[in-house]
């Protein structure tokens, strides 16, 4: 039993999103816990936790294939692909007219809804926008994800799905 498995690396732009975004939360948490605003300051609390929490779920770290699945390891679980549902994969970056429709544009990474006028719509799980391939499932979701050598994946699965390299 064959597997690739590949780190997901975000980009420069995802880590200042993701570092700038804790540092303002968490001024703002001392900003009102100094004031006395308790009540501001436990809901700010409950943003940050739960903000982070879906951030944290979600966030690509890895993705790996073997003879029977693609897969998106997430900090918490695994999204789980099977090959016999794929129907194509092919190497894909999104482009700069891509919209967020729900979830992250670079906050841990890139997830969520996203909407492209040439591929429709599709969940996203990346880091940087030169590492993506696409896959389109069986009943037709797609999912545009990342990391680093993506190649590597997309020729492992397409020899295990029988599509022609193209």
């Amino acid at each position: 039993m064959s597997v690739i498995n590949q780190p997901v690396k975000y980009s420069n732009t995802s880590n200042i999103i993701s570092v700038v975004s804790l540092l303002m939360l968490s001024a703002l948490l001392v900003f009102y816990a100094r004031k006395d605003e308790i009540v501001l300051l436990y809901f700010l609390s409950a943003c940050m936790i739960i903000w982070c929490s879906v951030a944290f779920y979600y966030a690509p770290r890895a993705i790996s294939v073997d003879d029977e699945a693609l897969c998106v390891h997430r900090s918490i679980s695994v999204k789980k692909i099977l090959l016999s549902e794929i129907i194509s994969i092919r190497l894909c970056p999104p482009t700069m007219a891509e919209k967020r429709l729900l979830g992250s544009g670079g906050f841990f990474g890139y997830w969520g809804w996203f909407s492209e006028k040439d591929l429709g719509r599709y969940f996203a799980y990346y880091g940087k926008s030169s590492d993506c391939f696409l896959v389109t499932l069986k009943d037709g979701r797609r999912y545009m994800l990342g990391c680093e050598h993506p190649a590597e994946i997309v020729d492992f699965v397409r020899k295990n799905i029988g599509q022609n390299v193209a």
